[in-house]
């Protein structure tokens, strides 16, 4: 019931195990690692039918995970904290990404702990946000393998989306500590442009916050103010990662959404997923009204709306359908609203982000990283968003200056300065 991660196939291990055993074996960086298959999940729910949720999630808190077999895989990798992360058969598909859908958790230690993440990733099988995901692409083939790997303490992470021409750019988020803060929307990346020739443009964020593990626990801490509009990666890097994107794509067959990592100046290859709903290309100059607000296309498209503000869940109640999601950021927890929502505003996050992945795939539109939206907004005014442009017009919007979080710069070199070491 475990597979070491270089022997890793869909079939037996799903679709995220399956590509990163395929990159192993392929030589590329990825952490290594061993998968708890599908097989140990369908002995904790068998002779269950699927359908009664109730008694599949009972099953799955008291199912069988061999605990010694755990053990002794643990201590082949020297016991390290890991990341217990799902793959699930429906998961990372060429047809449906389930971006956020299902639960990952890092800087797991230790046997007990491993054998909770793995139930806590099947578990979310079941979750309200991944049964929600699902009723517009239903599956019959409800089953998880779960991946656990070395974790990798990055100085600086991110999400490259790579072209389906090769003359085309490689797209690439990147920000200060560990990945999360960028698939989950709760910092705006600097984001990097390599064209098919080679250049390189940038356009680099206020990150304001970073995601560090601190034993065996994760925490947000505040980026240092002189380090926060320094852009994470030079040009050099940039082009780097291009390449091998290049080679990842090559090695899958097709364009792929790539997470990645950069440690003691080692890059890791943590995930690599076809991409399934391309982002909206980069905006001409701004030709935008003065009582426009400007932020990042995630989705294409332009639609208009009732603005509902949602700072939270105990606002989920309030969003009706066809109403317009203006929010501080989304997080994987919030994608049934997506599925009502006729539009989304976010105050920070990035076009690779988890959030704006779904929008894609619901084909909404969404306009990422607009500084103070919230407040800028008025909750129950009629406001028009264009995915395409980045644009947000209303009819009232809050006086005062936008404040500027993003600054464009060309090719060239670029700086990068000496990671924040928590």
């Amino acid at each position: 019931m475990i597979v070491p991660l270089m022997e890793a196939a869909a079939d037996t291990c799903g679709g995220k195990a399956g590509t990163l055993g395929t990159l192993l074996r392929a030589g590329l960086p990825v952490p290594d690692g061993f998968v708890v298959s599908f097989a140990a999940y369908l002995a904790a729910v068998r002779d269950l039918d699927l359908h009664d949720l109730d008694a599949v999630r009972r099953a799955i808190e008291v199912g069988p995970i061999h605990a010694g077999a755990l053990g002794r895989a643990l201590d082949e990798l020297g016991d390290p904290p890991v990341a217990v992360r799902s793959s699930a058969a429906d998961e990372d598909t060429g047809q449906a990404s389930a971006a956020g859908q299902y639960e990952s958790f890092l800087a797991v230690h230790g046997a007990g702990e491993v054998t909770d993440a793995v139930r806590a990733c099947w578990a979310s099988l079941f979750s309200p946000r991944a049964i929600g995901y699902r009723q517009d692409r239903p599956s019959d083939d409800l089953v998880m393998a779960v991946i656990v790997q070395r974790h990798v303490d990055a100085e600086v992470s991110g999400v490259m989306f790579t072209p389906a021409d090769p003359d085309d750019a490689t797209e690439i988020e990147a920000s200060w500590g560990l990945g999360p803060s960028i698939v989950g929307g709760t910092v705006t990346p600097d984001a990097y442009r390599v064209a098919g020739d080679g250049t390189v443009t940038r356009t680099v964020a206020d990150k304001r916050t970073r995601l560090d593990r601190h034993g065996t626990r994760l925490v947000i801490r505040d980026v240092p103010t002189g380090a926060r509009d320094q852009p994470t990666i030079d040009d050099a890097t940039a082009t780097r990662l291009a390449e091998l994107g290049k080679e990842i794509a090559a090695v899958l067959g097709g364009p792929q959404d790539i997470e990645w990592a950069i440690v003691d100046g080692r890059t890791w290859v943590l995930q690599a997923r076809p991409v399934t709903a391309a982002p909206p290309p980069p905006p001409a100059p701004s030709s935008a009204s003065a009582a426009a607000l400007t932020g990042t296309p995630g989705s294409r498209g332009t639609v208009t709306g009732t603005a509902r503000i949602v700072r939270g869940p105990g606002d989920f109640a309030r969003v009706h359908p066809g109403d317009i999601l203006v929010c501080p950021f989304t997080d994987p927890a919030w994608t049934p609203l997506l599925r009502i929502a006729a539009g989304v505003v976010t105050e920070t996050g990035g076009v690779l982000s988890h959030a704006a992945i779904v929008a894609r795939e619901h084909a909404i539109p969404a306009v990422l990283g607009v500084p103070n939206a919230t407040s800028r907004l008025h909750d129950d005014t009629v406001i028009t968003i264009d995915g395409t442009t980045g644009t947000v017009t209303a009819s009232s919007l809050s006086a005062g200056p936008t404040p500027t979080d993003r600054k464009e710069t060309g090719s060239g070199p670029a700086r990068t300065p000496a990671p924040d070491h928590l």
